[in-house]
């Protein structure tokens, strides 16, 4: 890399690339027209550094980024936001019906919700019998309760959100109406333009992914083209140039990365000195924050923009015990210590202990504050599950980076102040 740093603009545009894989004209004007205008920069550096395609397409008004990685997260992938709530992934079948729901729209760009419903229903139940597609109900009848028909609608509703969220389609009214009432009636308008950008990878039928088992297909859908072998032989080593693009791909996507995590004999590539100095000007020029160790890589965004994880910052009494929990695993000695749920209810219990008035409202839920506290750390790769083992979690170097400081309330206060109870800041590192 030549060590050139984008302009502040395009860093920001860039960011926001990475995070969501688009730009719209509409939702961030002034990073759209940086991103066209410094479209050169962009792609040169999305290209040599990470292999991934950025492209420009203005009649859609939209500013695309196709990002490859065949190491998928498997906790990852479309979400939604019920009810202010926190961020719920789409289950398998909402996400079948995205990709039905594109094809109704790609062929009649305006429908209504009944009309889509009953397309949608028809061409599941053509498939259901054989195990192709899963069959749906929208409303009770024989064999469907109110609450599977309700569920069938939920799955539908966050499918069209997912697609309103990225510009694709849009309602002419609160799609959370479809859920509640099985009678209300919505006109959904798509973009076809827009549709269309929606595809990064070759043709699945070309991929021949109906011949690869499941466990292959990311790989397939990874591949740049048809010519390159689908999954690698047994005894085929990683090239030096596929072994930086997966280091790369996964320092710029995770908040916390392990250097040594690297399936390839010999060096691990982001532990060489030619891999770190790599590493470092690709996160400076996205301006991006990182912390390293020999051990680990803690990387943040200290601008807020274009991520979905904020932690340690927010208000919520969720945030508050995961910074509890955090405070715990920093101490020294506790290096790759296992969580267990009950352990942190007990954590929580002598902090209550303290602060009587703290998270007086989860008194009784306490085991469903500590799942919320470990999810958060779990966001921040600050905790990873034990493979083989439910509900336990192993904390990674990572939690060594943080301090945290607890402000206890003044005496005869009626509590801690939601976001005033304790904060977090990332500790000295040598990068």
């Amino acid at each position: 890399m030549s060590g050139e740093v984008l302009e502040a603009d395009l860093r920001d545009a860039a960011r926001v690339l990475v995070d969501r894989g688009r730009l719209r004209a509409e939702a961030e004007p002034e990073l759209y027209r940086a991103a066209v205008k410094g479209q050169a920069s962009l792609a040169g550096l999305f290209r040599s550094e990470l292999g991934w395609t950025f492209e420009v397409l203005e009649v859609a008004q939209l500013v695309r980024l196709h990002k490859r990685r065949v190491d998928v997260p498997g906790d990852r992938g479309p979400s939604v936001t019920r009810g202010g709530g926190r961020p719920v992934l789409l289950s398998q079948e909402a996400l079948v019906l995205v990709c039905l729901v594109c094809e109704q729209l790609w062929r009649r760009p305006r429908l209504s919700v009944r009309e889509l419903m009953q397309a949608l229903a028809q061409v599941c139940a053509e498939e259901a019998t054989s195990g192709g597609l899963p069959r749906v109900q929208w409303v009770a009848g024989e064999g469907t309760s109110k609450q599977e028909a309700r569920w069938h609608r939920q799955n539908l509703v966050d499918a069209l959100q997912v697609l309103e969220a990225e510009g694709s389609v849009e309602a002419d009214s609160d799609l959370e109406r479809v859920v509640m009432d099985e009678d209300a009636d919505l006109v959904v308008t798509a973009s076809r333009d827009r549709l269309a950008a929606r595809f990064s990878s070759l043709s699945p039928a070309l991929l021949g992914l109906d011949a690869l088992p499941p466990q292959e297909h990311a790989a397939a859908l990874s591949t740049a083209s048809l010519l390159d072998p689908m999954t690698p032989e047994p005894d085929q080593t990683a090239s030096l140039e596929e072994r930086r693009l997966q280091a790369l791909r996964r320092l710029v996507d995770d908040p916390g990365v392990d250097p040594f995590d690297e399936q390839t004999p010999g060096t691990a590539y982001l532990h060489t000195l030619a891999g770190r100095e790599r590493g470092l000007a690709l996160l400076a020029s996205l301006g991006l924050g990182v912390t390293v160790r020999r051990d680990w890589w803690e990387v943040t965004n200290p601008s807020g923009l274009g991520t979905a994880m904020d932690f340690p910052n927010g208000r919520r009494m969720e945030r508050q015990a995961a910074l509890a929990l955090l405070a715990h695993l920093s101490e020294r000695g506790r290096t790759g210590s296992v969580v267990h749920v009950g352990d942190v209810v007990e954590l929580l219990e002598e902090v209550r202990a303290v602060m009587p008035n703290w998270a007086a409202g989860h008194k009784a839920q306490l085991p469903a504050l500590a799942r919320a506290a470990i999810s958060e750390l779990a966001a921040a790769r600050l905790l990873v599950p034990v493979v083989g083992e439910t509900e336990q979690w192993q904390a990674t170097p990572g939690v060594h980076l943080w301090r945290v400081r607890v402000a206890h309330a003044a005496r005869g206060a009626a509590g801690p102040e939601p976001g005033e109870a304790s904060g977090a800041e990332p500790a000295e590192g040598d990068a």
